[in-house]
């Protein structure tokens, strides 16, 4: 059985880390050593790491990390401190699990996502109830990205790497006010910002149900794109509209 908890970092950001026994993988490490006392706290010894992207607050904690641990560094081609490069369609063996390489671009080109254990690293392609900007992708790859993690089962945990679940549901709420189920969500997320606690992980049947990014099929969500721009018709215009509300949505 791995045990999967989330290590916060920065203002906002967290690296997840699996453990089984003794041993552990980090996902997306921006910084050293919260991770690594973690690590000493637990009793744990680092086995790999994986990276979904380039930016600095996912990788930043790679030079200490190699100082201190002789491991596997996964993750796009191309990043420094990556030592072993994956793609597409690649599988990891991992504490005993296997782990699906899927390549989705967006956010950035290079991102990837891992899916094992039940659950979904993405990295800041999919974010509770909302999803990365358009850094270097288009709203196109971005939308197929998103359908995929969609077509994953309900129960898939949603390991995302940034704590924007509230400001997300404030925009969500704007999109769709009527949606009961994500009027529940912003009832019990705040409870839990309240209280310091995270809101990660989510699952996939959560954010199908109040995630405006994953729901650009429902007439709801379809009306309040039209209203920013309508001259919308498929989805991926319908997802880029949204996507150009939230970057200018207060």
């Amino acid at each position: 059985m791995i045990r999967i908890s989330a290590v916060p970092i920065f203002e906002d950001n967290y690296i997840w880390v699996l453990q089984k026994g003794r041993h552990a993988i980090a996902v997306d490490p921006g910084d050293a050593l919260p991770l690594i006392h973690y690590l000493k706290e637990n009793q744990l010894e680092l086995a790999g790491v994986l990276i979904t992207h380039h930016h600095h607050d996912h990788i930043d904690g790679l030079p200490v990390l190699w100082s201190h641990y002789q491991m596997p560094v996964f993750g796009p081609a191309g990043i420094k401190n990556v030592s072993n490069p994956v793609q597409e369609g690649e599988t990891l063996h991992l504490l005993d699990t296997d782990f699906k390489v899927l390549a989705v671009p967006g956010h950035t080109l290079d991102h990837l996502a891992y899916v094992g254990a039940d659950a979904l690293f993405c990295g800041d392609t999919l974010f509770a109830a909302g999803c990365g900007r358009l850094f270097e992708g288009n709203a196109e790859q971005m939308y197929t990205s998103l359908q995929r993690f969609a077509a994953l089962p309900d129960h898939t945990l949603v390991c995302c790497t940034h704590e924007y679940t509230l400001a997300n549901l404030k925009f969500a709420l704007a999109v769709e006010p009527d949606n009961q189920a994500l009027l529940e969500r912003i009832q019990s997320d705040t409870a839990l910002r309240q209280q310091a606690l995270s809101t990660l992980p989510s699952t996939i049947a959560k954010e199908k149900a109040s995630n405006p990014y994953l729901r650009c099929n429902q007439k709801s969500v379809i009306h309040a794109a039209r209203q920013q721009n309508p001259h919308t018709e498929t989805a991926v215009e319908i997802f880029a509209a949204l996507r150009k509300w939230k970057d200018n949505f207060r």
